[in-house]
């Protein structure tokens, strides 16, 4: 049974994201809200918490699993980010994009797409996202929540928890977040390509 944390939006509570980052770091899944709507995650070199994430969304190899990072700074340890894009992703963090770029080699091999070698990356714009990934000191391991058969993602944490209550260790609710997926922009060949068009203003890279 997963465990419930009612987190205040604006100003979360130290003790609940204490304990959710333990639980990220004992092994756990988490689904936790964004600007962009509910995402699962897990720790970075959480290898059963990638299967569960798969299970859960029905993934293969070939997609794209995203490293959930804290900064740019952070985002850049992970990620190779030449001069041509440094400016557009920059530009465009903290917020609803997730940028698909060649890892490093502090990428665990598993989170990359089976061929390209590449991983998606973003900054969530989001307070309470924000403090866990600060109390983890990492990226975290995430990909949106979207449950196979259903048109839109769940935006209510009770309706997540009783949906996803004995596949995930916790729920993590702080009141309405994102209903829309982020845009996803794939910078790892010459030109940007837009893959799916989500919360984030296309515009600027057309």
């Amino acid at each position: 049974m997963a465990r419930y944390f009612d987190v205040h939006p604006e100003n979360p509570q130290k003790r609940a994201i204490t304990q959710v980052v333990d639980l990220l770091r004992g092994g756990g899944l988490i689904a936790y809200p964004t600007d962009s709507c509910y995402a699962l995650g897990c720790a970075l070199g959480n290898k059963e918490g990638l299967e569960r994430i798969k299970r859960i969304r029905k993934l293969d190899d070939n997609h794209h699993f995203t490293l959930m990072c804290r900064d740019f700074a952070q985002l850049g340890q992970f990620v190779h980010v030449g001069n041509a894009v440094f400016r557009a992703v920059k530009a465009s963090t903290p917020g609803g994009y997730t940028f698909i770029l060649p890892a490093t080699k502090e990428v665990p091999r598993r989170m990359m797409h089976a061929k390209k070698k590449t991983v998606g990356a973003r900054i969530p714009d989001h307070v309470v996202a924000q403090a866990v990934l600060a109390e983890l000191g990492e990226p975290m391991l995430s990909s949106t929540l979207l449950i196979p058969g259903q048109d839109e993602p769940m935006v209510q944490g009770w309706e997540i928890k009783e949906e996803l209550d004995h596949v995930v260790d916790a729920v993590i609710d702080s009141g309405e977040c994102g209903t829309v997926p982020t845009t996803v922009v794939d910078f790892s060949g010459d030109v940007a390509e837009i893959v799916r068009v989500g919360a984030g203003d296309v515009s600027r890279f057309e």
